[in-house]
């Protein structure tokens, strides 16, 4: 071909100069033999937000961000070098580390302060309450506002305040607290003087701080005087010990608004040294989600570790709707909590959703029957200790938790949803306030049930226990009916919606067990005054955590008195911490619980009965605190409770103890169809087992 030794030569001297170049850049290239080890201290790479994050680099290194030298922000601080790294764009960052020949580099994902980073599509519409929070008027849709910074100390002596020292205005602060107002100081002899656990003798004054975070109102408190130098990454203060309590809160009720944090201080961890945070959206009673709660936990702890240094470790606290946050999230974002206080606990929404729901369907069918029912009776058919627990949860949550048009008062009215007024409106049942984790129907817009009793036979213990007869047995089961898509009452059974049983197993809306952290279950005995929180939930936990591998991290205390949860938690996790022989991380917490810590319950005189305790109720505490059940439990479910839809079997007349006439047997044919649950087999889509750190 003509040229072709031309062409030959021309492409060998192009090969010739892009090897040059090559050659060149990789010399002007540090040498990268020595790994540098570089990470993110104050979170997870891929999760930073408000555009900083707290970096630690094993040796003393150049450190670029963006190819920006950031190395003046990094300080000794341990074994590594430390620094707040600021003025991260939105998105994807670099931050690489050069020393000598070492080179380390880690890519950082950054997102917004208002989030969100991993619960999907902020909730629209969504109400701000920084003016009650006492921050002012929000700034921005989002509902941020500017961080507000008030002082309490507690008096030496319990005086009333002088008129002209105003008390504390934050609601919820523990009687005995008064401001401590820079412009008027008060003298030391006056504020009462604590030690902490590192031994240091500080004065009783707390400083709280109340801001915004992923649109959720956060407060944060721990021991420090005015004046002197706050705790950061770098150094350390005589106030804190270096441990973080975080609170959840109870109740549980569609969000769509902001809602306030707790008020209060937890006088006994503070005292200590503990510093205490919490956020509105860690309280179920604004926004019934444990995504949400979890991601504002990661984002709070995220600041709290970028302002005042990374805690040693988290413990969460907080009772009934408290304590479902808490065991969902060690689950389902392992490595946020490192021990639990649950207190009148669940261990989650989703399993407890039915048989609440049930105990509407119960009085319906007893207020609907010919038959006469004593109150011993329906008691039996319940598994409460008192038909009076069914009642508790028909004037608090049964179906509320199904209805849509059950929104908080702050949720205004005309935003509801209604069929014919406003068919797209709010809905405000729990699955539709979750609709990031169950989607929503393509053509209604309404998020998929997982509620299901399409072959319960309630009453079915009671009935084999010749309790109540078959007459009344077969009546219960006809007359109790299901719920519609709207929270309605409806003659038919209920049957779940296929795609919602198996998000609610697959995204870890049902806790399976675990194991791998320490677990203080701390319940006051209610069950004979038909309190909603019943002891056997406290066994449920426990069961499944048997069945998951060993309860070797759980501990029940029933009317624990004089314990101190916190520093029994904070004692565990250090001989946890110390243990370096080899184990997973389940087996150490197990093998390093305190000897003394055992399952305990502590008379009304206040004497302490350690005891190893099984369902219902063994020994001493069993005689004094028994447990008991549920309308499900009463239908032949297991203990562990995590079946929201039954596998079926045909029924069968000689399947039960107690005859039925050959008409009582062709009515309950009608009412199951498809047969009665099977309980010796696994839920449907039971077999799914849950993926950590999800995002939706």
């Amino acid at each position: 071909m003509p040229g072709s030794d031309t062409h030959r030569a021309q492409v060998a001297g192009l090969a010739s100069i892009a090897i040059y170049f090559v050659v060149a850049a990789l010399l002007l290239l540090p040498a990268r033999t020595s790994p540098l080890r570089v990470r993110v201290l104050s979170g997870q790479p891929d999760m930073v937000t408000g555009g900083s994050a707290l970096v630690a680099v094993a040796a003393p290194a150049s450190v670029r961000l963006n190819w920006r030298d950031v190395s003046s922000a990094f300080r000794p601080s341990g074994e590594a070098f430390v620094g707040l790294v600021t003025g991260l764009r939105p998105g994807r960052n670099r931050v690489e580390a050069s020393s000598g020949d070492g080179y380390g580099a880690i890519e950082l994902l950054n997102h917004p302060t208002s989030g969100p980073v991993f619960s999907g599509p902020h909730q629209t519409p969504f109400l701000c309450q920084t003016v009650e929070a006492g921050l002012g008027e929000p700034a921005d849709g989002g509902c941020s506002a500017a961080t507000k910074v008030t002082y309490y100390y507690r008096p030496a002596r319990p005086l009333q305040p002088p008129p002209d020292r105003p008390r504390a205005a934050i609601a919820g602060v523990p009687p005995g607290y008064l401001v401590f107002d820079g412009a008027q100081p008060v003298p030391d002899k006056e504020i009462e003087t604590v030690t902490t656990t590192e031994g240091h003798v500080v004065p009783f004054i707390v400083r709280r701080e109340v801001g915004v975070i992923n649109r959720a109102i956060y407060a944060i408190s721990f021991l420090h005087r005015p004046g002197d130098p706050l705790p950061d990454p770098w150094t350390k203060a005589p106030g804190w010990n270096g441990r973080l309590v975080y609170s959840f809160g109870g109740s549980c009720n569609a969000g769509y608004r902001q809602g306030l944090p707790p008020g209060g201080l937890d006088t006994n961890s503070l005292a200590r040294g503990y510093a205490h945070a919490a956020s509105s959206l860690n309280v179920f009673g604004n926004n019934c989600d444990d995504v949400i709660s979890a991601e504002t936990l990661m984002m709070v702890k995220e600041y709290f570790a970028k302002t005042f240094g990374p805690p040693v470790f988290t413990i969460g606290s907080g009772g009934s709707g408290g304590s479902m946050q808490q065991t969902l999230i060690a689950q389902n974002y392992p490595g946020l909590l490192d021990a639990l206080i649950p207190a009148a606990s669940y261990p989650d929404l989703a399993t407890l959703m039915a048989p609440v729901a049930d105990c509407t369907l119960l009085a319906e069918a007893f207020g609907s029957s010919t038959e006469t029912w004593t109150d011993a009776q329906k008691t039996a058919v319940s598994g409460f200790a008192t038909w009076a627990t069914c009642e508790s949860w028909r004037r608090s949550y049964s179906p509320r938790w199904q209805r849509p048009d059950a929104c908080h008062a702050t949720v205004p009215e005309h935003m509801r949803y209604h069929p014919v007024r406003n068919p797209r409106g709010i809905r405000c049942t729990i699955n539709d306030n979750q609709s990031n984790v169950y989607g929503r129907d393509p053509v209604t817009g309404f998020a998929p049930q997982h509620f299901d009793n399409t072959g319960v036979q309630y009453g079915l213990l009671a009935f084999e226990a010749g309790v109540i007869s078959a007459e009344q047995f077969v009546q219960l089961n006809e007359r109790a009916g299901g719920f519609s898509i709207d929270g309605d009452r409806v003659d038919a059974r209920t049957a779940a919606d296929p795609h919602a049983l198996r998000t609610a197993y697959r995204t870890g809306r049902v806790v399976r067990g675990g194991g791998h952290v320490p677990m203080l279950d701390m319940r006051n005995y209610l069950d004979p005054k038909g309190d909603i929180h019943d002891r056997v939930r406290s066994f449920v936990m426990r069961a499944r955590l048997l069945r998951d591998g060993g309860a070797g991290n759980h501990v029940i205390l029933t009317n624990a008195r004089g314990v101190a949860p916190v520093e029994i938690a904070a004692a565990w996790l250090e001989r946890a911490a110390a243990d370096t022989a080899p184990g997973t991380a389940a087996e150490k917490i197990a093998r390093n619980r305190p000897p003394e810590l055992v399952d305990a319950c502590w008379t009304a005189d206040g004497e302490r009965i350690p005891e190893n305790v099984e369902y219902p109720g063994t020994g001493r505490c069993g005689e004094l605190y028994r447990a008991f059940g549920d309308p499900r439990i009463a239908a032949g479910a297991p203990l562990t409770n995590d079946v929201l839809k039954c596998r079926l079997k045909p029924l069968s007349a000689a399947d039960y103890k107690h005859p039925l006439t050959p008409t009582q047997s062709r009515r309950l044919q009608a009412v199951f169809p498809e047969g009665v649950c099977d309980y010796s087999l696994s839920g449907v889509g039971q077999e799914l087992k849950p993926r950590p750190w999800i995002r939706y």
